[in-house]
């Protein structure tokens, strides 16, 4: 049998047969296979466009590229992690003409996870469309090595694979999703039809999208997580028990919480945030008045110096309510708007001031016919605690704030205890040993100042207060000295009353002033404390009389008060005086030293 051959022309290599010569009896099978082979191919190329001729390769390349901008637009235009991977899973079917498709990421346990899934032939999925080989998605995931059969059935590496064989699994591409060296997850991709299959460069242009995912993951995920952590932070913000406030250099609000707004008296309805609709709400426009160059110079001074500033009892006044705080203050170098800023922490502890106070009298009697009257005296003093707890507590039930009012209640009773308990210690007539410890002279008064003026007789008196910053701590008894300036306050309240009546003024225009001042003389090492009022004032007389025991222009007095005020400056190795002018008012001085003189030790 003679052997056909076949000739090149052109390049071309033809059959002798097709040109009506003498057929071969094997040559009309070998058309048929060849024509079944090139309809196949036809078909296969359909399907997949990357299969054309040598001059359209450059034009394929240039698809590609266009397609893959395409996809980093469409996969890059959302940051929340449910869309982006939506996004992702569409666009990598539509990509790779694939039918099935999986998007899984590991957990933290390091296991992997659906979070996206596609199947082109069903609107919804079921379990059966979740099930996929996982022997090749966890080869990936643990490798970090992409996955390439064009037939896994006949594949020696993946054909014995039981998910491979049990759901006749054909052309599979599953590459890495990788951020730097870390695999979090794969994108797996499969085509049961055997028309359908992948190519390798189809696994080339698979990686390179995989590549753009894994950023715009990434980018979802710490957008999601920056998401959380505001959630986080307005939470805790909101929820804390202390008032949180943030403001910018140029004192405009960005957060103020409940709390805040609850001590500050402020209205919620009435603030503006930064960032909202409207003009932003400066914080210094909802406190008093009197109070706003005090608040400017704090968060100056930290804007200024960058350290944090605090004030551990603040008084506050709220127009019908006094209430100490404790503010702290603290530099904020970048607000999410660029700008530098201050965060300012502000604690109402009117409750926890109010559970220390308590006067304490040391100054016993000298003699026992004098018990009855100074007692009646000093426990006007007491009572005036009292009182202001009852009134405090009458405005507590109104407002239903009942915790509040319980504490008024119990410190009442525990008050009253202290009472008893101060009657009964009278009846030791021996002078006790004074307590002198260091103490802070503008606290003591400012404390002070707390307690006496919630009382009705103090509400409509304007306090002038200018307490040097520079004095340092004196030794001193602090009962004693709070009981003298408690005198002195009572009787710059009676004197300013005495002056209403006895001169027929309209109290509701007449301005009822007190005044109290310190001055540190740094060289004497001496502490000036002066109580000023703008009451009836007295005679030179009367003056000169004021320290006499027994004696008072008091109906209801008995001559005991100032008697023992400068007894007991005296004792402290101090001096007190005294200034007036009858009808205008009256001027009361103290000097204290900084350090008491020690005792020396008996020598036998």
């Amino acid at each position: 049998m003679s052997r056909k051959t076949t000739k090149n022309t052109g390049g071309k290599y033809t059959d002798p047969s097709a040109s009506g010569g003498a057929s071969d009896p094997g040559s009309q099978s070998s058309r048929d296979i060849f024509a079944d082979l090139d309809a196949t191919l036809d078909e296969v190329a359909e399907s997949n466009p990357r299969i054309e001729g040598h001059n359209t390769g450059h034009s394929r390349s240039d698809a590609d590229l266009q397609a893959l901008l395409e996809v980093s637009l469409a996969i890059n235009s959302s940051l929340v992690l449910e869309d982006v991977l939506q996004i992702v899973m569409c666009k990598a079917i539509e990509l790779m003409h694939a039918e099935r498709g999986l998007i899984m990421l590991l957990d933290d346990d390091a296991e992997l996870q659906v979070k996206s899934a596609h199947n082109i032939r069903k609107e919804e999925l079921t379990e059966e469309d979740f099930k996929i080989s996982t022997s090749i998605t966890s080869q990936v995931a643990r490798t970090g090595r992409s996955v390439y059969t064009s037939d896994a059935m006949a594949d020696d590496r993946y054909s014995q694979f039981q998910s491979v064989v049990e759901l006749h699994l054909r052309s599979i591409m599953c590459v890495p999703i990788k951020i730097k060296e870390d695999v979090i997850g794969v994108i797996y991709l499969d085509n049961p039809s055997e028309s359908k299959m992948f190519l390798k460069s189809d696994l080339y242009v698979f990686e390179l999208f995989a590549q753009d995912v894994a950023n715009a993951l990434h980018n979802a995920r710490n957008y999601d997580s920056l998401l959380r952590l505001k959630s986080y932070n307005e939470t805790v913000v909101k929820d804390a028990p202390v008032g949180i406030i943030v403001v910018d250099d140029r004192g405009r609000i960005h957060t103020i919480n409940a709390a805040a707004l609850e001590i500050l008296d402020i209205n919620s309805d009435a603030v503006t945030i930064v960032g909202e609709e409207g003009k932003a709400s400066w914080l210094l426009d909802f406190l008093p008045e009197t109070e706003t160059s005090r608040w400017q110079h704090m968060m100056n001074t930290v804007l200024a110096v960058g350290q944090p500033f605090s004030d551990p009892r603040y008084f506050h006044n709220t127009g019908y309510i006094e209430k100490v705080l404790s503010i702290n203050i603290s530099p904020l170098t970048h607000l999410p708007s660029g700008e530098s800023g201050i965060t300012i922490t502000v604690e109402d502890i009117t409750e926890k001031v109010l559970m220390e106070k308590y006067v304490i009298i040391s100054e016993k009697l000298v003699a026992k016919g004098e018990m009855a009257a100074a007692v009646s005296h000093e426990l006007n003093n007491y009572l005036a605690i009292v009182s202001t707890n009852a009134e405090l507590m009458d405005r507590n039930i109104d407002a239903e704030q009942f915790d509040k009012a319980k504490f008024n209640a119990r410190s009442i009773t525990e008050n009253i205890g202290k009472i008893k308990r101060f009657v009964a210690s009278l009846m030791d007539f021996s002078k006790p040993e004074t307590d002198y410890i260091s103490y802070d002279a503008k606290l003591l008064i400012e404390d002070l100042l707390f307690s006496l003026r919630v009382q009705s007789r103090f509400k409509n008196v304007r306090f002038t207060i200018d307490l040097g910053t520079d004095m340092p701590n004196l030794e001193m008894d602090v009962g004693q000295i709070q009981q003298v300036l408690m005198n002195l306050l009572n009787n710059a309240a009676d004197a300013i009353d005495e002056r209403i009546i006895k001169q027929n003024l309209d109290d509701s225009t007449f301005k009822k002033e007190i005044a109290i001042s310190s001055l540190w003389d740094e060289e004497a090492e001496q502490c000036h404390i002066s109580v000023k009022d703008n009451g009836i004032g007295m005679t030179e007389e009367t003056l000169g009389k004021i320290y006499t025991v027994h004696f008072t222009t008091k109906k209801s007095g008995h001559g005991l008060g100032l008697a023992n005020c400068r007894k007991i400056i005296e004792g402290h190795h101090g001096n007190m005086e005294a200034e007036s002018k009858h009808g205008s008012g009256s001027t009361f001085k103290i000097t204290l030293p900084r350090f008491q003189p020690k005792k020396t030790e008996a020598k036998g």
